[in-house]
C-alpha cells in the first residue's frame, strides 16, 4: 500500500467514526432557562434597532429570530445535554482538526412565541460532511437540528452547522527587503444574502439596503425587512460622514495579519444605519465616543491572488472632540 493510499484510509477510517454520530441526540428534554419575556425582547429589539410594533404591547410576541435566544444555557450550560456532541468532537481534535468556524444557519418558524411560553428543546447531530478542504484548513462539516416546543407543539426548528477544522499553514509573504513577513488578512465571508453589499466595496461605494415596502434603511444586510417583513428591496449609497456610537480597543487575542492594540468603532453613519469597523487616523487611546468620521476604502495587498478592499472609518482633522 502506498503512502497516499495509507493516509486515504485512515481518513475514510476516521469519516465513518465521525458518521456513525450522525442521528444521535445531543440534548434531550431540555428547559429554557426563562420563559420568553417581555424584558430580553425589549432588550433584543434595542440591540438590533427592531421598532416593529408587533414586538410590544398587551398582544406582543417574540422576535422570530430569537428563537435560539430562548434556548440558549449560558456558561452553566443545560442538564439536557448528552455526551455525543463531546465525544464527536474530541475525536476530531485527536484528528488535528482543533479549529472552529460556525459557518451558517437555518431557522423555521411555525408559529409565533409569546410572553409566558415555557420552551423546551431536543437537539439531535444531524449529518457530518465528508471530509472537505477549504481556504481556512481541511475538515468536516457538523450540523446540529434543534427542535424547539411549548408543550406538546412544535414552534421552531434551528440548523446550525460549523465547520471543526485542521487550520492550513498560511504562506506569509515579504513585501520589502528587510521588513519581516505578514500574515494573510481573513477574507469576508461572502453569501447571497451579502454579496451585493461585498460588489459594492470593491467599487468603493458603502450600500445600504432599503426595503422597497416601507422605505426602511437596514444594516447589516437581510433578506428581509425586520419592520414590515417585506421581501423586496433596493440599495442608497452611504454619503460617508457618520460619528463614533461605540467602540473597543483590541489588546487580545493576538493575530499575525493585525498590530494590537487597535480601535474597532460602532459607526453610526449620517443615514442613521451602524457599522462596525475599524477607526483610523488617531491613536487608540484617544478614541472617543461621538467623534465624527468619514468613511475610506483601504486596500490590502497581502495576497497578490486575492487583494482585500475594506471599509473603514478616518477621524476628521480638526473635528476631534467628543463625549467620555
Amino acid at each position: 500500500m502506498t503512502g497516499e493510499s495509507v493516509v486515504s484510509a485512515a481518513v475514510d477510517e476516521l469519516g465513518a467514526r465521525l458518521k456513525a454520530y450522525e442521528g444521535r441526540p445531543a440534548a434531550v428534554a431540555g428547559t429554557g432557562k426563562d420563559p420568553v419575556n417581555e424584558p430580553m425582547i425589549r432588550h433584543w429589539c434595542e440591540a438590533m434597532g427592531d421598532t416593529n410594533p408587533a414586538y410590544t404591547g398587551p398582544d406582543a410576541v417574540a422576535p422570530p429570530t430569537m428563537l435560539q435566544a430562548w434556548t440558549m444555557g449560558g456558561l452553566s450550560g443545560h442538564s439536557g445535554r448528552t455526551g455525543a456532541n463531546d465525544e464527536l468532537f474530541d475525536l476530531l481534535d485527536e484528528a488535528g482538526c482543533t479549529s472552529v468556524v460556525a459557518t451558517d444557519c437555518e431557522q423555521e418558524y411555525l408559529r409565533p412565541l409569546r410572553p409566558g411560553d415555557e420552551v423546551t428543546f431536543d437537539a439531535v447531530i444531524e449529518s457530518v460532511s465528508d471530509r472537505k478542504t477549504t481556504k481556512l484548513g481541511t475538515g468536516y462539516f457538523v450540523t446540529t437540528r434543534m427542535d424547539v416546543r411549548v408543550g406538546q407543539d412544535l414552534v421552531g426548528t434551528h440548523r446550525f452547522r460549523i465547520l471543526k477544522y485542521a487550520p492550513a499553514r498560511q504562506q506569509q509573504k515579504t513585501k520589502q527587503e528587510g521588513k519581516g513577513a505578514r500574515a494573510r488578512r481573513p477574507r469576508p465571508v461572502v453569501n447571497r444574502d451579502n454579496a451585493g453589499f461585498w460588489e459594492g466595496v470593491e467599487r468603493h461605494q458603502l450600500l445600504i439596503q432599503r426595503c422597497t415596502s416601507c422605505g426602511t434603511l437596514r444594516h447589516p444586510w437581510l433578506p428581509g425587512c425586520n419592520t414590515c417583513g417585506g421581501p423586496d428591496w433596493d440599495t442608497v449609497e452611504a454619503s460617508g460622514d457618520g460619528t463614533v456610537y461605540s467602540y473597543v480597543v483590541m489588546h487580545h487575542p493576538p493575530f499575525p495579519a493585525f498590530d494590537p492594540p487597535y480601535a474597532v468603532g460602532l459607526i453610526e453613519l449620517a443615514e442613521g444605519v451602524r457599522i462596525v469597523s475599524d477607526v483610523v487616523g488617531m491613536p487608540y487611546d484617544k478614541v472617543r465616543i461621538g467623534l465624527p468620521v468619514r468613511l475610506e476604502f483601504r486596500r490590502y495587498d497581502d495576497d497578490e491572488d486575492d487583494p482585500l478592499v475594506l471599509p473603514v472609518f478616518r477621524v476628521q482633522e480638526g473635528r476631534e472632540g467628543g463625549v467620555g
